[in-house]
């Protein structure tokens, strides 16, 4: 038998995940037998960029694709900021409902991270339960809102007397019976089919522009909002979510699920080597593996995918280089082919054969009119972020010079393995650090709440000196976010986070976390007051090159909007010191042409998951082994979740691989 030839275009989370999954997964169905890779076989991973995966394989940038590590001076053992994705949504395997469909959790990324070893770099990613706002030109903290201290917007009905996710929960209760909530919410199989057939539930007022019986899924999220709380609670709810990304025309029923996430007080965790790490611990277990199996790796960086057709039960497809990216270099086959690549990507690789007339044997999946319908579903999210090193975190009131006015209310508490280790060299009782470790990862936002529950654990009360040790070992200064209407909307802070504490501290803050709206803002100030454009925006790859550094004039106009946020309208942005380093990436940019996906109205979400990942099964009569793997149709749209799970489903259905984990209350996609 010749050997296969199994081709993944994408480096990033579901492109690694496939290739990890087709080395380590098993399968018990004979019928399958014939698709697992064996020895003599050829596994080939190509990327676009070059990621800087380890020291055999260096790169231009941290590893992840829509992930990047930014260390301060590039060190990594030095304080970092993420500047794309950076957290994820912790899944206790441990609880005794844990594969209850209304467990939470990101199952995958979970049991990934265990799988490769990292989980003794799980560390909390704490969100701050007294988030600071400075919205319309007024300072103040989320609990500082009510109705006789209400926000600065005019909404009926006292609106601004709530926080902002009022709004989202007034859309919610049009369509989620009010004991679904009470009762733990829905499951994820049930959101499935909340997906197709929600509707709303509510008898409205004749002047809705939306009535009952209206089925969500058909309705534009911005329209439904506006309808319902008018422009000032509309306003409300864009500027204080932080996430314009939120608020437009999206699929209704999906956001009435995405919009129950961004609540003060989530939990969620990261890893303190920094979440590229993940990326490049699956690429080193890819080599491993290979090489174990006796299985023939080839990894092609900064080559791109230019054009793929299936012709004689092979996937033909010309590939590009990196230096000259819309002319083909050569041409190559495959036995199975993933597009491990966003839409934006996926819609360059149509344009190439796009008007050519495919030959009698060939097909020519990605220009079929109904698969392009279906590439449309979602929506490119815009997003950009600029990060800062100082050494002074100054936005805290143990700043050493000029102290924020208003102070990110971030300090909370967290017992994490290192704590434990750190109290034990301490000289920490043995007895309280037993106890303690039931305690791992509860985050508590004041030092006595967490002296309590140690307490309650052992029944003994610790002593001034503990206490003191204690608070210092478990404090947490991170991570925010505070909000803004400005075109920084977000800033989150990092803090002195370096791998190798002891040096000098600095001190990280992502100073931007910006998408939708005001990318474009950030975008021109790019280049100088004095500076004409000399390489088309269409062909600028920074994403691929890594963080670019920020330009004088940049720097100083978010000093400008950060003096505002923490020292009060018209600060002067003297008050910033100016920052030992800053950088951004524009996700705005191809080859991504956006931070992350979200799923438009009008479309059946189930359908165009199980469809779109083998986009052959819309062509009658039709079935090509080419695979389309990724966040942007999934369930889990902005998350590594949803990269592994659709690159899971796929390898399910159509490989024959048993599921990672127990999958029957948790489909990584939405079933028939």
């Amino acid at each position: 038998m010749n050997p296969k030839t199994y081709s993944i275009f994408g480096a990033g989370a579901a492109g690694l995940y496939t290739a990890w999954r087709l080395l380590e997964g098993k399968t018990n169905d004979p019928t399958f037998k014939s698709k697992q890779l064996s020895k003599g076989d050829v596994l080939e991973l190509y990327d676009w960029g070059k990621y800087d995966f380890s020291k055999s394989h260096p790169g231009s940038r941290a590893a992840g694709a829509r992930i990047c590590t930014w260390h301060y001076k590039d060190d990594k053992d030095n304080s970092y900021v993420e500047l794309g994705g950076m957290r994820y949504s912790f899944w206790d395997q441990k609880s005794p409902h844990a594969n209850d469909g209304r467990a939470p959790g990101h199952r995958l990324v979970t049991k990934t991270i265990e799988n490769l070893g990292l989980d003794k770099y799980s560390v909390p990613f704490n969100v701050t339960n007294n988030q600071l706002f400075y919205l319309r030109s007024r300072n103040f903290y989320i609990n500082d809102i009510t109705s006789s201290n209400p926000a600065p917007y005019n909404i009926n009905n006292f609106g601004a007397g709530a926080t902002p996710d009022q709004a989202f929960t007034i859309l919610e209760n049009l369509g989620i019976p009010a004991g679904v909530k009470k009762d733990g919410g829905f499951t994820r199989l049930e959101w499935c089919r909340f997906y197709k057939e929600g509707r709303i539930i509510k008898k409205l007022p004749e002047s809705s522009v939306f009535q009952e019986g209206d089925l969500l899924k058909d309705i534009g999220y911005w329209n439904l909002l506006y309808d319902q709380v008018g422009s000032e609670g509309y306003d409300y709810a864009a500027d204080g979510n932080g996430y314009s990304s939120n608020v437009i025309n999206t699929n209704t029923a999906v956001s009435m699920n995405i919009n129950d996430e961004f609540t003060p007080g989530s939990q969620y965790k990261t890893l303190s080597i920094g979440y590229s790490g993940m990326f490049n611990a699956l690429f080193d277990e890819i080599v491993k593996l290979c090489k174990q199996k006796g299985i023939v790796f080839k990894y092609y960086p900064d080559t791109r995918l230019h054009s793929i057709l299936w012709k004689n039960k092979k996937a033909v497809f010309t590939y590009a280089s990196r230096t000259n990216p819309n002319i083909a270099e050569g041409t190559r086959e495959a036995d199975a082919a993933w597009l491990a690549i966003p839409r934006a990507a996926i819609d360059l690789v149509a344009q190439a054969t796009r008007y050519h007339q495919p030959a009698k044997d060939e097909v020519d999946v990605l220009n079929h009119e109904k698969v392009n319908l279906y590439l449309e579903s979602t929506i490119m999210q815009p997003s950009y972020k600029i990060g800062m090193f100082f050494d002074d975190p100054w936005w805290t009131t143990a700043a050493k010079n000029n102290p924020a006015i208003y102070p990110a209310q971030i300090t909370g508490y967290v017992i994490t393995p290192d704590v434990i280790e750190q109290l034990g060299q301490d000289k920490f009782p043995a007895k309280v650090l037993k106890d303690m470790s039931t305690l791992i990862d509860v985050p508590y936002s004041g030092l006595n709440e967490m002296v309590k529950a140690i307490e309650n654990k052992t029944e003994e009360a610790l002593t001034i000196a503990q206490v003191n040790q204690l608070s210092i070992a478990a404090c947490r200064d991170t991570i925010g976010p505070s909000v803004s209407n400005s075109p920084i909307r977000m800033v989150v802070y990092f803090g002195n986070n370096a791998k190798v504490q002891g040096k000098k501290p600095i001190y990280g803050i992502l100073a931007s976390y910006d998408d939708e709206d005001n990318t474009t803002f950030w975008q021109e100030l790019e280049l100088g007051a004095r500076s004409e454009r000399t390489v088309p925006v269409s062909s600028d790859t920074q994403p691929l090159e890594g963080p670019r550094k920020v330009p004088e004039r940049m720097v100083k106009m978010l000093r400008k909007m950060l003096a505002e946020l923490h020292y009060g309208p018209n600060s002067d942005y003297s008050n910033i010191p100016e920052p030992l380093e800053a950088a951004y990436m524009n996700w705005s940019l191809p080859p991504f042409n956006a931070g992350y996906h979200e799923w438009a109205p009008h479309f059946d979400v189930g359908d165009v998951q199980r469809k779109i990942r083998k986009p052959s099964q819309l062509i009658t009569g039709k079935d090509a082994d080419i695979f389309i793997v990724g966040e942007a149709y999934s369930n889990d749209q902005a998350w590594v979740e949803g990269a592994y799970c659709t690159a899971e489903s796929v390898l399910n259905d159509f490989f024959g691989i048993e599921p990672i984990i127990d999958n029957s209350e948790y489909p990584f996609i939405c079933p028939e």
